[in-house]
This record gives structure tokens, sequence and C-alpha cells, in this order.
């Protein structure tokens, strides 16, 4: 019998959410059965807090969320219209701006675009992803946009004629500055994150302010970028559509994000428990 985690930390797209990128009433009674039982629920994602807000808003409750790729925490108060932002790793302007400029070459076909945190600022050949985002600026002169940015959470190019897998390949020789080179499975989405920056750097250290061990944590994910959370966590699971490279990694495996996955794993924690008293 797997004991009750401290902590429950899960991705959103292709994870948690399902195939119409929802929260299904079945997941968002489970999560409020966890919660209830005193388990944090920590939403740990590649999205910006602007468009986790309104999937925090239907969890209820205060929600935390490591945004970013590991880059923000924050903090959703259903009192509260706004959220609370804590930055845990950026970009210097020139060091993103140096990243750009050294894959332009290695991906001649891509557009580029940065994420500040509070909106992102694409040129013309960025293509726009499908997440509805109000907070898009889009501007004919990256460069010096990228360096007047008070905060760079994230460099981002897009090819969508790429393989993503394929763009991580490329830009891991191409670019010489230090940073965390990832995908979460959008088609020909690259996503750069300051040196550092991970799903489970930023995991260890929200759990190590909250005084909670790895062992303690139960972890779900399906893409590249969710492979150092999993591992990092006592318990990490891959959602059955999962990456190969997730699915290879996983401690254990459980139902297709379509079909409430996570949903039922967390009905089996509850389980768990009622067996248990």
């Amino acid at each position: 019998m797997i004991p009750l985690p401290r902590l429950i930390a899960t991705d959103l797209d292709g994870t948690l959410l399902d195939h119409r990128r929802e929260l299904t009433p079945r997941t968002v009674a489970a999560v409020a059965a966890i919660v209830a039982l005193g388990v944090e629920f920590v939403l740990v994602t590649a999205r910006p807090p602007r468009t986790v807000a309104p999937l925090a808003r239907q969890l209820g409750g205060r929600i935390v969320a490591l945004c970013g790729n590991g880059t923000l925490l924050a903090e959703f108060d259903p009192a509260e219209p706004a959220w609370r932002t804590t930055l845990i790793r950026s970009f210097e302007p020139a060091q993103a701006l140096e990243i750009i400029t050294q894959l332009r070459p290695a991906l001649p076909d891509a557009g580029f675009a940065i994420e500040t945190g509070e909106e992102v600022h694409y040129e013309p050949e960025f293509r726009t992803g499908v997440v509805t985002d109000d907070r898009r600026v889009l501007t004919d002169d990256l460069a010096a946009a990228t360096l007047a940015a008070a905060t760079i959470v994230k460099v981002l190019a897009r090819s969508p004629e790429r393989d993503a897998d394929d763009m991580v390949r490329i830009a891991r020789r191409a670019v010489a500055v230090a940073a965390e080179i990832s995908h979460s499975g959008g088609r020909g989405l690259l996503e750069i994150a300051p040196s550092g920056a991970s799903k489970a750097s930023a995991l260890e250290w929200l759990c190590a302010r909250r005084g909670i061990e790895a062992a303690q944590v139960a972890a779900f994910g399906d893409m590249p970028n969710d492979l150092p959370m999993l591992r990092w966590a006592g318990i990490g699971h891959a959602v059955a559509n999962a990456h190969p490279e997730v699915l290879a990694a996983a401690d254990l495996i459980v139902g297709h994000h379509a079909e409430d996955g996570v949903a039922v794993a967390l009905e089996q924690f509850l389980a768990n428990v009622e067996l248990k008293a």
C-alpha cells in the first residue's frame, strides 16, 4: 500500500488536463478530496501564471503553482482577484539576446519570443500557440524588446514544421550560454529557461520551505521537461500518453490524460487512506 504523500505535484497540459485542455469534474473532485486530507497540491507547468489562473479558480481553495518551467512561484487565493508571484530564476537580458542570436542560424525557419512572467513579446515569425493568452505583445524589434525587459524567464522558438525533440538537439549544439533547453510537447516549440531552472529545482526549493522531503512527494507528468521532477520526487508517475523517455523513467504509469488518469490515481490514494482507517 502506497502511503499518502505530503505533497502532490502535477504538470497541466497532457497530464492533469484532458484532451480539450480542461479540468474535468472528476479531476476537480479528486483534487478537492486530496486537499481536504491536508495534502498540498501543486501545479508545476511551463505556463505563465496568467494562463494558470482560470484553472486555479476552478480547483478552488488556495492553489500554488510553479510556473515557467521552474522560474516563478504563483500563489492563488480565491479571496483575491490577482495572484502573488515570486521570482525564482531569470535571465539577464543580454543572456537571452545572445541565445536568440546563436539559435537563429541553427533554426532559420523559426520565430522567437521572450516570456517575462507578465507577458510574452514575440516577433511576427513566431506563431502563437493554442492556449488563450491576452498578454501577447507583437514587436518588430525583438532584440530591443529583449534588452529593455525588466525580467525574462524563458526564451521561446517556434517552427511548427519541426519536431520538438529535434529542436532540442539542435539547440543544445548551438547555444553556448548556460541554460536549460527542453520542450513541453508543443509541436515545433522550443523552451529555454535560465541555468538551474527546472520543475525539479523549483519543486525542491518549495519543499525545502515547507519542510517536505523528496520521499514525501508524488509527481505526475508527460513530457521531457517533466523528467527532472519525476526523478526527484519519491514516486514519479507518467500518464499513459507520455513521451517515450518519460514512460521509461517513471516509477509508475497511470491512465491516459484524456481518461482522467491523474484523477484515478488520486482516487487510489484516497482509497488507500480509507482502507488504512
